[in-house]
């Protein structure tokens, strides 16, 4: 058994690896691994891959009737869990997306038409919104690029940007490089609110892990995440928590956002109410099944998130512990501060990619960003294994 005892929690670790099977003991006989990417393709659990062969034996039933006899009500039921996993209603409006760059590009591209728009954001976004924010200033829109360090004034920066005019605000709530938590997240979306200005948050690296405090800024926030991360999902379900009463129009639009209109005479460019407004276009039901086995599996070991987040920073706190052990303290960019830290531990690297593959062939599964060294743990890890993978990373710093 392994728990934490602040929280009057235990579950059975042994019971939980074993829902684990296949990536614990991949099969061909390859050796054990000890994964480390909790934070970025976390393992999934054995139900998933039942789930897969379900949604084949949907489509062979139903045909081209998988969609009002399996795949919609799945999709309703699941969102129901997700938004509650966020920390939303359960009766919220949710859109679903393949990756989180199509959902926030369509809502980008609602965004009231002016003069010229204006994007605050920060410099530590994760690729695909920052990329995608830098073409779309060659293109005229102004993005106010905001400092991620020093980290102490990183709030009070962004609100200092949310001038009358701007358009959008997009924000993470943990950044994917260094594990740090924003700070005042609620008070930053209700200045956009205040200021008339779209607030999207991107909750990817806290979904499932770091419970947010949306505060009163909660009925207006745009709030996605995906499925990637420490869902244990797999890739390929992402999805928009939308504000109930959204009225906006994306001009990157599917006909799945007026699915009733397909038997109808056209005319007009219509939105279904709700989510389904930022819907795209035929998907790939797979993940969905995917997600409703997972999230059922967490349900089933009484993994809520509160749970999972007390999990996480124990064996954050123990992955320091070794580093600071080590002499290797110093070279932590995460906080320390439990509060203020994601599920994550970030440490600096010089060459951090070549650090990687060496680990790889150790059977110790780490990733980089830049020069940057992530270790993530997941709720199955023992802590011999999180002992024993750390003892191996910072043998190979110190190459």
């Amino acid at each position: 058994m392994q728990g934490d005892a602040e929280k009057g929690f235990s579950f059975d670790l042994d019971a939980l690896r074993a829902a684990y099977a296949r990536f614990l003991a991949p099969a061909g006989g390859a050796a054990p691994r000890i994964l480390l990417t909790g934070h970025s393709h976390q393992a999934w659990p054995d139900v998933a891959r039942d789930a897969l062969a379900a949604c084949f034996d949907d489509a062979a039933r139903f045909v081209d009737d998988k969609w009002d006899a399996a795949v919609l009500p799945k999709l309703s039921a699941v969102g129901e869990l997700i938004l509650e996993r966020m920390g939303f209603d359960r009766g919220d409006a949710i859109a679903f997306g393949q990756n989180t760059h199509e959902l926030a590009y369509r809502l980008i591209t609602s965004l009231p038409r002016r003069e010229r728009q204006r994007i605050v954001t920060t410099q530590g976004e994760f690729h695909s919104l920052r990329r995608q924010l830098a073409r779309l200033a060659e293109e005229g829109v102004e993005v106010a690029w905001v400092n991620v360090e020093p980290r102490d004034g990183l709030a009070d920066r962004l609100l200092e940007a949310l001038t009358p005019g701007t358009s959008m605000l997009a924000v993470s709530a943990v950044l994917f490089e260094s594990a740090l938590v924003l700070p005042r997240l609620d008070e930053i979306v209700a200045r956009a609110v205040e200021i008339g200005a779209v607030p999207l948050v991107d909750a990817y690296h806290a979904f499932n892990v770091v419970p947010i405090a949306w505060g009163g800024a909660a009925p207006h926030v745009f709030a996605t995440a995906g499925g990637y991360k420490y869902a244990a999902m797999g890739e390929g379900i992402c999805w928009l928590r939308v504000p109930r009463g959204c009225a906006l129009r994306p001009v990157f639009t599917g006909w799945f956002a007026d699915f009733g209109a397909l038997a109808g005479s056209g005319g007009g460019v219509a939105y279904a109410p709700g989510g389904a407004r930022f819907a795209g276009a035929t998907f790939d039901p797979s993940a969905l099944y995917r997600a409703a086995a997972v999230l059922a599996h967490w349900d089933h070991f009484g993994l809520t998130v509160p749970r999972l987040r007390a999990i996480s920073l124990r064996q954050t706190g123990r992955i320091l512990g070794h580093l600071d052990a080590a002499g290797r303290g110093g070279d932590v960019l995460s906080p320390r501060e439990p509060e203020r830290r994601g599920g994550f531990v970030a440490v600096r690297a010089s060459q951090a990619g070549d650090v990687v593959q060496r680990l790889r062939a150790r059977g110790v599964l780490v990733d980089a960003r830049r020069d940057v060294l992530r270790i993530g743990p997941a709720p199955f890890l023992t802590d011999a294994e999180i002992e024993q993978g750390v003892a191996a990373v910072v043998e190979e710093l110190g190459r």
